[in-house]
This record gives structure tokens, sequence and C-alpha cells, in this order.
């Protein structure tokens, strides 16, 4: 069965609040960059941006990052109540990493590492045993 592909190019997704070329150039953004570009964007534009953003499950750091530019009462007045939500989330601070464990005596540095053992798991469930998917 062949898959048929689109050629025109990207489609313009009715709900976002900028141009395709301006989101292209917010996406592509580095942190230094981002602002910049930001900033040429009218608050309540800004704000309705980042909510778009944020709703997108693979752009939801991007939309709280343009979420830092904008204005508590912007993003309430664009999205409602959760633009509430969407600016305390931009306030926090990072998650720290994870603290370090201690390694039990004598698997020091130098001591070798164990190896990892390893486990199969079944994307078919309990039901697939015995089936190949190959």
């Amino acid at each position: 069965m062949t898959q048929a592909h689109p050629t025109t190019g990207a489609t313009v997704d009715p709900e976002c609040p900028v141009s395709l070329e301006l989101l292209g150039e917010v996406y592509r953004a580095d942190e230094y960059d981002l602002p910049y570009i930001l900033e040429t964007i009218p608050a309540l534009t800004r704000a309705k941006l980042a909510a778009y953003l944020y709703g997108k499950s693979h752009m939801h750091q991007l939309g709280l990052k343009v979420a830092r530019a904008c204005e508590r009462e912007d993003l309430i007045r664009a999205v409602g109540e959760i633009g509430s939500v969407i600016y305390g989330q931009s306030r926090l601070k990072p998650t720290q990493a994870a603290p370090e464990i201690e390694v039990p005596a004598g698997r020091g540095r130098g001591a070798p590492a164990a190896q990892p053992k390893k486990v199969k798991i079944s994307l078919g469930g309990s039901a697939a045993k015995g089936r190949s998917f190959d």
C-alpha cells in the first residue's frame, strides 16, 4: 500500500495567532534571540501564542518561555483562567537534579561496574506471548 504525502508544504493552523513565518522564527530562536522576537509581537497576541504553544505537547516548554514574556493579566484576557496557570508555571524554578547516590564500600570509582540486567518487555501485552510480530 502506498501512502500519499502532501507536497504543498505546511498548512496554517487556524488556531495559531501568528503567521507561519513568525511561528517558525519563534520555534527556531535561541535563548538570546527569542526575547527580541517576542518584543515585536503585541502583548495580547504574544499571550495567545504562549497559550497556543503551551497546548501543543511538543511545544509545551516553548509556550512557557513565551509566557515568561507576558503579563498575567494579558494571559488571562487572552485565554481565561488557564492563563493564570500558564503564568504561574512559567515562573516556577526548574527542578533540581536528583541527589547522587552513595556507592557502597568497595565499589568506588576504581571498582568494575556491574553489568546492567537486560529486561524484556512486551509491547503487545500478556496475550502476545508466543506470537511473533516480525
